[in-house]
C-alpha cells in the first residue's frame, strides 16, 4: 500500500449486580483489571481499532455505498466486524421505560403511520414496542418501517443493503464472539439536565446485564454525559471508564464538554481511565496529548477522518492509543500494513548498522 504524507495542518475536516460490587471506589489513576487481558496494554505501540456501531454507522445521505452496507448497531453488523482484526466494537445502549437495555443510537425512533411521520423517544417505549420496529426475527411478522431524520431535518427510509432486527444488550453478549471487546457507550439526551438518581438507575440497569453476561470479555464504558461517567466509575471498579468529548468542536451548556483541558480535569477528578476525543480536536490541540499521557490517560479518537488510513497512521505516530472507525476492513488492513512497514524499517536499519 502506498502511503502519502499527511500533515496535521492539512486536516480540516436481568440478573442483579453481584452483592460484592462496590457502591463506591477509591480514586485510581491506573487502568482497571480487564485491561490486563488486552494485547495493547502490554504493547503500547499497538494501535487499537474499534468498529463504530459494529461495521460502521449508517449515513443514509452519503454517496459512499459502504455507509449503507449493513444495519448499524445490530448483531449482523457486530458479527461482520468480527470477521476483521478489530479489538473492540463500539455500540450505543439506552434503557426502555420497562428497564430493558437496548442497542440503538438515536434518541428517537421514527416510522410512518397513516401517511404521517410518527416520532417517539426510545426511552418512552417498552421493550416490546421497541422490537416491533424494522425487520423482525420472526419472518411471519412484519415490523413497522424504520425511518431516520438527517441533520438537516429530512426524514428518510432507513434502507441498507443487509438489514437486521433491532437487538437488546443481553443478545449482543450472547451472540458475539466472546473474544471481541465491547466499548459500551451509555447514551443520554443532550439539552436535558439529569439528576444523579436518574443516571444511577439507568447505569445500574445496564451494569446488571454486563455482570450477568460479560465473563472474561474486555469491556470499556464511555459516555458524553459528564455526570454519567462519574457515576459509572463510582458504581463499579472492574471496567475502565472513558469520557467522550468533541473537544470544543461544538459548544454545550456544560463547560466540561467544551475542551480537552476540561475533559482531562474531569478524568483526574473522578479517577477515569481515558478520553475518547473527536479527532479534529486532537489535531487542533496536539499538545493535549502530552498532558493526557502525563495524567496516565488512554487516548482514543472518533470521527469521519478516522476512515482515512493516512490520518490513522499520523495519530499512531502522535501517540494515540486507539481509533473508532467505520471502514473496518480498510483501516484494519492499513494498520496491519503500517505495522509491517515499521518492522521492515527497523530490520533494515539494524542491517545497515
Amino acid at each position: 500500500m502506498a502511503l502519502k504524507a499527511v500533515l496535521a495542518s492539512d486536516v480540516h475536516f436481568f440478573d442483579q449486580v453481584p452483592d460484592n460490587t462496590p457502591t463506591s471506589v477509591a480514586r485510581s489513576s491506573s487502568p482497571s483489571l480487564n485491561f490486563k487481558e488486552l494485547e495493547w496494554k502490554s504493547n503500547p505501540e499497538k494501535l487499537v481499532v474499534v468498529g463504530h456501531r459494529g461495521k460502521g454507522m449508517n449515513a443514509l445521505t452519503s454517496p459512499d455505498p459502504r455507509f449503507q452496507e449493513v444495519k448499524e448497531n445490530s448483531l449482523r453488523s457486530f458479527r461482520e466486524a468480527a470477521r476483521f482484526p478489530v479489538d473492540f466494537i463500539e455500540f450505543d445502549v439506552q434503557v426502555t421505560k420497562d428497564d430493558c437495555p437496548i442497542v440503538f443510537h438515536d434518541d428517537s425512533i421514527l416510522t410512518q403511520e397513516n401517511g404521517m411521520t410518527s416520532e417517539k423517544l426510545v426511552t418512552d417505549l417498552s421493550l416490546e414496542e421497541f422490537l416491533s420496529y424494522g425487520l423482525q426475527k420472526d419472518s411471519s411478522k412484519k415490523g413497522k418501517l424504520l425511518y431516520r431524520k438527517t441533520n438537516d431535518g429530512r426524514v428518510l427510509n432507513w434502507n441498507v443493503q443487509a438489514d437486521a432486527p433491532l437487538c437488546t444488550l443481553p443478545e449482543v453478549f450472547q451472540g458475539v464472539d466472546p473474544r471481541l471487546g465491547f466499548n459500551v457507550e451509555i447514551k443520554f439526551k443532550d439539552h436535558i439536565v439529569y439528576d444523579d438518581e436518574e443516571l444511577t438507575h439507568t447505569i445500574r440497569t445496564i451494569l446488571q446485564v454486563v455482570y450477568a453476561h460479560a465473563k472474561e470479555r474486555p469491556i470499556i464504558f464511555s459516555s458524553f454525559q459528564p455526570d454519567a461517567v462519574r457515576l459509572i466509575r463510582k458504581l463499579q471498579n472492574d471496567y475502565p471508564v472513558f469520557f467522550l468529548t468533541n473537544g470544543g468542536q461544538e459548544i454545550h451548556k456544560d463547560p466540561r464538554r467544551n475542551s480537552l483541558d476540561e475533559a482531562i480535569k474531569l478524568c483526574l477528578t473522578n479517577g477515569l481511565q481515558g478520553i475518547v476525543s473527536e479527532v479534529k480536536a486532537i489535531f487542533k490541540n496536539p499538545a493535549a496529548i502530552a498532558r493526557m499521557k502525563e495524567a496516565n490517560l488512554v487516548i482514543f479518537t472518533y470521527g469521519k477522518l478516522n476512515n482515512v488510513p493516512e490520518v490513522v497512521h499520523l495519530q499512531q505516530l502522535m501517540g494515540i492509543s486507539g481509533v473508532i472507525v467505520d471502514m473496518v476492513q480498510e483501516i484494519t488492513e492499513a494498520v496491519s500494513e503500517f505495522s509491517r512497514l515499521d518492522v521492515d524499517g527497523d530490520e533494515g536499519g539494524a542491517e545497515e548498522v
